[in-house]
């Protein structure tokens, strides 16, 4: 590949995922400041009654993604790869300018729950196409032998935006009282993805179409997608499982971080947002490698070690991290997480992406994702909390882990025995 291919494929992969880096990043900000909006938005007499409430609102905005992902995949595999990811953009842009801007329960009363409820909603139907449309694309423009780690870097971008989150919570923690975070303080944050999202439209207002959707001869209508993801049911479904590893682990180690090192072990919001930036400064280096390695041994093998090892050492290394809760402890374990998920992840993404059909590539990555999320990733911080409250036992969450290591292992054992996957990674794009 000449210098010039080679520096515009990296413009592409920057420009792509900058839309991903918003999506995660507005997503994330809400589960950091879960107790500030508790108090804020959902207040109640019962303390852990106004936090589930809230993270049951965070919960909330996955069950827009499946329906999102319908609407808005077919949207995509019939206008194009860009010009769906421009519009989910706005989306989102949207869902996050409501959030910032509603006023307190002091002030409005049950409007102010109801609002946000709406506007984490919208954040959820345009997530519901988001990562699909972008690894679609990555994948489409991958140069032979490397879609694996051209895929990495739709999670790679979302890693970022979890470091980005969790550096600007440190710092507000630092600058403000606890007094004016609780006011207004956990504003900031969902303003500044605001501010930035003229920039982000800019960077992908200049991509190009992929060749192999314009080399397409034809593209299918809406109920044509509809019918064929009917048709491929048990793709989406087989998909949907390999899914859960992947969104459980992410929202336990990012998003659950900060209220669980608060919550349940009692430390700091500064130590429990430090471990979260380390998590994420982790993940960024170990998707890559998993999409690299998977690359080179292949996608199957990466996925049965990643979730084997999870189903097998997630509750000891919780069970030994709770039984002296530290800053040092909880960074072990969640770093040991960080390389289980980050190989997982690098490798289930190019796989979803090769096992869907041309003409529902997106529609069909988007529905499993999106129902992966929307059950079990989604709900993990809610699910999570509840565990601990209901058992005493502040290591529950690992079996939550451990099940969504299940369902990773199981899915992608079907996927082989069956013959599920229809195309191997270097195999050429069907005719139309």
């Amino acid at each position: 590949m000449s210098a010039p291919a080679s520096d515009s494929k990296v413009r592409s992969v920057i420009r792509v995922s900058s839309g991903n880096f918003l999506e995660m990043y507005d997503f994330m900000v809400f589960a950091y400041y879960a107790s500030y909006i508790a108090r804020e938005i959902f207040p109640s007499s019962n303390q852990f009654a106004s936090l589930m409430m809230t993270l049951g609102t965070f919960g909330a905005g996955y069950l827009m993604r499946p329906l999102g992902a319908v609407v808005l995949g077919t949207y995509v595999d019939r206008k194009g790869r860009r010009e769906g990811l421009l519009f989910t953009l706005s989306l989102m842009a949207v869902g996050t300018l409501v959030i910032a801007l509603t006023p307190s329960y002091r002030t409005i009363g049950i409007i102010a729950p109801i609002v946000v409820v709406l506007g984490r909603l919208l954040q959820g139907f345009s997530a519901g196409v988001e990562l699909g449309g972008v690894s679609v694309y990555l994948s489409e423009i991958a140069t032979p032998g490397h879609r694996g780690f051209y895929c990495a870097w739709q999670s790679g971008s979302q890693q970022v935006a979890v470091m980005f989150a969790a550096l600007l919570g440190v710092t507000l923690s630092w600058l403000m009282p606890p007094e004016l975070m609780n006011r207004w303080g956990w504003r900031i944050p969902f303003l500044i993805g605001c501010l930035i999202v003229p920039l982000l439209f800019w960077m992908r207002s200049s991509l190009q179409e992929t060749e192999v959707f314009l080399k397409r001869k034809r593209h299918p209508g809406v109920s044509e997608i509809l019918m064929s993801l009917v048709r491929n049911w048990e793709l989406v479904g087989v998909g949907m499982f390999i899914s859960t590893m992947t969104t459980v682990s992410f929202y336990m180690i990012t998003a659950y971080t900060p209220t669980y090192g608060q919550e349940a072990l009692h430390l700091s919001a500064h130590t429990s947002l430090m471990v979260t930036l380390f998590v994420g400064l982790s993940n960024f280096i170990w998707v890559p490698v998993g999409g690299a390695l998977s690359d080179i041994v292949g996608r199957r093998p990466v996925l049965i070690f990643a979730s084997g090892a999870a189903i097998l050492t997630a509750y000891p290394a919780m069970l030994w991290m709770v039984s002296n809760p530290s800053y040092a402890r909880l960074l072990i374990v969640e770093l040991w997480f960080s390389v289980l998920f980050g190989n997982y992840s690098g490798a289930m993404v190019p796989y979803l992406t090769e096992i869907m059909p041309p003409e529902i590539r997106t529609s069909g990555f988007s529905v499993a994702f999106s129902l992966a999320t929307a059950i079990f990733g989604g709900f993990t911080p809610f699910v999570c909390t509840g565990l601990i409250r209901w058992t005493g036992n502040r290591a529950m969450p690992a079996l939550w882990l451990s099940m969504a290591g299940i369902c990773g292992l199981t899915a992608t054992l079907i996927s082989g025995w069956q013959g599920i996957v229809v195309r191997t990674r270097e195999s050429a794009e069907p005719a139309d």
